[in-house]
């Protein structure tokens, strides 16, 4: 059974730190690229970053130089880093893995407001 389970969520005031960390299992972790996505109330879902199977990273044009994403293929887990936030980042962060099939987390809540 495959499981992506989300982590690190939670309320933030503006210009915070949070680290999100997306825990696999069920998949042979070092062969997906790996992403996060994020979708806001009203809104679609969109993508924040992805890292391939190689370490490439790419990242929306919204969190370039403020978010970083990594992988730990010992741990099967992938990080989402984000500093300087801002209330515009306020939505639902899931994690996903692209392969064959693609692999959906619950998602975790990030709150920015002061």
């Amino acid at each position: 059974q495959v499981q992506l389970v989300e982590s690190g969520g939670g309320l933030v005031q503006p210009g915070g730190s949070l680290r999100l960390s997306c825990a696999a299992s069920g998949i042979i972790f070092s062969s997906y690229v790996m992403g996060w996505y994020r979708q806001a109330p009203g809104k679609q879902r969109e993508l924040v970053a992805r890292i391939t199977v190689g370490g490439n990273t790419i990242y929306a044009v919204s969190v370039r130089g403020r978010f970083t994403i990594s992988r730990d293929n010992a741990k099967n887990t992938v990080y989402l880093q984000m500093n300087r936030l801002k209330p515009e980042d306020t939505a639902v962060y899931y994690c996903k893995a692209d392969g064959p099939i693609d692999y959906w987390g619950q998602g975790t809540q990030v709150t920015v407001s002061s």
